[in-house]
């Protein structure tokens, strides 16, 4: 059983890179800096000082209102530091402390970042896909030659498959079928998931968007879609159960 201080201290650090990962949010699609200037209100342009600035607890006291002039302050911001606290609580819970434990965390605030960004902006900012990549090669290490090779291939498979399948749409609908941050980003998600995650995460996310993206547009005007969103769910998923469902298939298979 996991020491509750580590957990506390895991919840804890989650809610300071929570806290980070909405400045990401904000600003890498307009390609500003993460670390200068400080936050300020986007309406009267207010610095936002330290104790303004502790998450959840300050949008909390301030009523989700900037100090200054009353602007409302988006949910989002609490939502997303109570997410990564969360999935880092999760991934100590789940793996102790341990490489896996440390790429759960690294995955999922990663991931999280992808579909909170695609979602608003439609656009998946190099910072979260090559930088994830380089994180995922590193971390394999930790399982030697042979954990290395299985995050390489995992990420060549997630590149090709997705570039193969931008090509082939681009050539029968003449007009860019699938996103370059899309492709960017399956060659993250193979370096912690292996080639047959990539496959398994590519199903999922099809999946989940046929059953959630398309409901919710049935009858209104065409609109992009965020694929970025589906894939994260998916790789999430595949991540933490992706042995258990691949396993489950092929002894299906096999009994039939």
């Amino acid at each position: 059983m996991t020491d509750p201080f580590v957990l506390i201290t895991a919840g804890a650090l989650g809610l300071i890179l929570g806290s980070f990962l909405n400045v990401c949010i904000v600003r890498l699609p307009e390609e500003e800096s993460v670390l200068t200037p400080r936050s300020k209100c986007p309406r009267c342009g207010r610095m936002v000082v330290w104790y303004d600035n502790i998450p959840v607890l300050s949008w909390l006291v301030l009523r989700a209102q900037c100090r200054g002039c009353g602007t409302r302050i988006s949910v989002q911001y609490p939502a997303v530091e109570l997410a990564v606290s969360a999935m880092f609580v999760a991934a100590v819970w789940r793996y102790g402390l341990s490489v896996t434990a440390l790429s759960a965390a690294i995955f999922g605030f990663t991931l999280l970042g992808i579909a909170v960004t695609d979602a608003r902006h439609f656009l998946i900012p190099d910072e979260y896909t090559w930088g994830g990549l380089g994180l995922g090669l590193v971390l394999s290490l930790a399982g030697g030659l042979s954990g290395f090779t299985m995050a390489l291939v995992g990420a060549g498979t997630g590149f090709g498959l997705l570039y193969l399948v931008a090509w082939a749409g681009e050539k029968a609908f003449k007009q860019e079928a699938m996103g370059g941050g899309d492709i960017k980003m399956m060659a993250m998600v193979g370096s912690f998931v292996g080639w047959t995650g990539v496959l398994l995460t590519l199903f999922g996310g099809a999946l989940l968007g046929v059953l959630i993206f398309i409901p919710l547009t049935l009858g209104k005007e065409k609109r992009l879609v965020p694929f970025g969103v589906f894939l994260a769910g998916a790789a999430a998923i595949t991540f933490v159960y992706g042995p258990a469902i691949i396993d489950w298939y092929i002894r299906t298979l096999v009994a039939a």
